[in-house]
């Protein structure tokens, strides 16, 4: 199923400033709360949709790619695989803020279910060098990752054994306190994460020796990632969970893979077309002939017209990168270059002194050969 832009999904202009992003967002989650909606799973579909959309747009460096690169930016959306309501309120059920009247609606949910673990895990981050023909095929890389893993001693809970497990006295396994604010008629309830159990409504009697109650120690994994066909430099691609494991039982943090580019002998590389620059000699460029350049496939062969002058564009369709949104493949831009001799022999100058007075070889110039640069701009519009 296709994706929904982003910002029509959270009904804002592309512009939007991130507190209207924040204020779009939370206006959707209070619509499509699955406790206003219970039972109804196209409102719990749209509230995860909504969730996604304001997870790329709220972070400065996901929106920035998202706008020049769509959703191919972020691996396709914001989230990858199947998102569980628990992933959602665990990321974004604070951003109602203490006190505020969406608080106690939203943490009625959000509170219940974060309260039986701990903090999300970190996000992991590394770059991957690609060859235009990876990028060009899409790749698919084994990465072998050192990251914080769930505890095998505990099974990431980070007690010594179930029974280890208390219920916080503080906040009496809410997660959270209430406090009363302001005076007179103007009374409010802040509600905060409980300072005890730091809002997981429940302590540890006796920590896990092996992560020392944690939940979760140092190791290192092997993870595949599937990078798709026409990726560019500073694209990313994530793999939700495969990040750093969470504190006793908390979400894992997502693996996020930065794409560069490796240089490339042949070609340099312009959105999804490919530039090469090929230099024929002289007697070519007059005559004619045919030509054969290389593409990341194998060959290609042209003609050489007669008569072709240096700075001469050649597009070969289709010869280029797919194009990562699916609309089609670029083509190989073949610049060119006639080559000037630079060491001739007496007997060469004196063949090419007969012909210098010849009118033919007399530089005639057309409007077409004067305005090089119009010729570029043309060409790639």
């Amino acid at each position: 199923m296709k994706k929904r832009d982003f910002y029509e999904v959270l009904g804002v202009p592309k512009g939007s400033s991130k507190d209207d992003i924040k204020k779009a967002y939370r206006q959707l989650a209070m619509k499509y709360h699955p406790d206003r909606n219970p039972g109804d799973k196209k409102a719990e579909d749209n509230f995860k949709e909504a969730a996604e959309a304001y997870d790329v747009l709220s972070d400065d460096q996901k929106r920035a790619q998202y706008d020049r690169f769509g959703h191919a930016a972020v691996g396709g959306g914001g989230f990858q695989g199947e998102v569980s309501m628990e992933d959602i309120f665990s990321r974004f059920g604070d951003i109602f803020g203490e006190g505020s009247p969406f608080e106690s609606f939203f943490g009625g949910r959000g509170g219940s279910r974060r309260q039986r673990s701990g903090p999300r895990g970190g996000d992991l981050r590394i770059t991957v060098a690609l060859t235009l023909e990876e990028i060009a095929e899409g790749a698919g890389k084994k990465l072998k990752l050192p990251r914080q893993i769930s505890c095998d001693a505990c099974n990431g809970s980070g007690a010594d054994s179930p029974s280890d497990f208390q219920t916080c006295p503080t906040c009496h396994g809410a997660g959270e306190v209430r406090r009363q604010a302001g005076g007179g008629f103007f009374q409010q309830i802040v509600i905060s994460a409980c300072p005890t159990c730091k809002g997981e409504g429940r302590i540890i009697a006796k920590s896990c020796k092996k992560c020392r109650g944690e939940g979760r120690i140092p190791g290192e994994e092997v993870i595949e990632v599937r990078i798709p066909p026409g990726v560019a430099e500073g694209m990313q691609v994530s793999r939700k969970g495969k990040g750093h494991a969470g504190q006793r039982g908390g979400s894992a943090g997502d693996l996020i893979v930065l794409i560069e580019e490796k240089s490339h002998d042949e070609f340099e590389r312009d959105g999804d077309n490919l530039i090469h620059e090929l230099f024929i000699s002289f007697p070519d460029a007059a005559m004619g002939t045919n030509a054969e350049v290389p593409t990341l496939g194998g060959k290609a062969r042209f003609k050489i017209s007669p008569g072709t002058q240096s700075g001469k564009m050649v597009r070969l369709k289709g010869k280029g990168l797919p194009n990562i949104n699916g609309y089609g493949t670029g083509d190989l831009i073949v610049h060119v270059n006639v080559w000037t001799p630079k060491n001739l022999s007496t007997e060469e100058k004196n063949i090419l002194n007969k012909f210098n007075n010849s009118p033919n070889f007399q530089p005639n110039p057309t409007k077409e050969d004067k305005s090089f640069i119009s010729r570029v701009k043309e060409f790639f519009s």
